[in-house]
């Protein structure tokens, strides 16, 4: 029981030391005198993976969709129960790729660097306005699909070219993780 509680104490005071994540600042420039809002920053953890890798970024990526695949929507949901679509993304990103995003879709359509629709890579976020102050987030996967938690379907992957989603495409964002 000692060497228990010995292992454990040890574990806990080198957890303690471990280094602070890096955070990287929204990429449109504050206003001056402003301060950036900790809401719109991403900060990604020792681990994070380099988003330029679209091959390793994919496998992540369809990994995640394996094991998440069919979850009922729910909305403010982060669980295998019921998720949202920024709570999927949030979870995704975090748990795969190493990267802590804001958790609401209106904080993540504020991270990363804008993308033209026709420059998508594998792991953009691809944002639609799907009401009046409606929001939807999805990750970009690659040929023109996304995965997302749909309301109607629960985490699934659906096309760009759905008439759907190209009617409500907004805009999209690219996390860099490279420094």
């Amino acid at each position: 029981m000692r060497l228990v509680s010995g292992v454990i104490l040890s574990c806990l005071l080198l957890a303690g030391c471990a280094s602070r994540p890096v955070v990287v600042e929204d990429r449109n420039e504050p206003e001056a005198g402003s301060h950036a809002d900790p809401e719109q920053t991403v900060s990604m953890e020792d681990y994070s993976v380099d988003m330029a890798n679209p091959g390793m970024v994919h496998a992540l990526l369809s990994a995640q969709l394996r094991e998440w695949e069919g979850t009922p929507y729910r909305l403010g949901g982060m669980t295998r129960k019921g998720v949202d679509c920024s709570g999927f993304v949030f979870l995704t990103f975090h748990d795969r790729l190493g990267v802590r995003l804001p958790r609401t879709t209106d904080q993540q359509a504020r991270v990363g660097e804008k993308v033209a629709k026709d420059q998508l890579q594998t792991g953009d976020l691809v944002f639609f306005r799907t009401g009046r102050g409606v929001r939807h987030v999805g990750i970009y996967m690659n040929r023109g699909r996304f995965m997302h938690a749909s309301t109607s379907r629960g985490v699934m992957v659906s096309s760009l070219d759905n008439v759907y989603w190209r009617s409500h495409y907004w805009t999209a964002r690219r996390i860099e993780t490279r420094f």
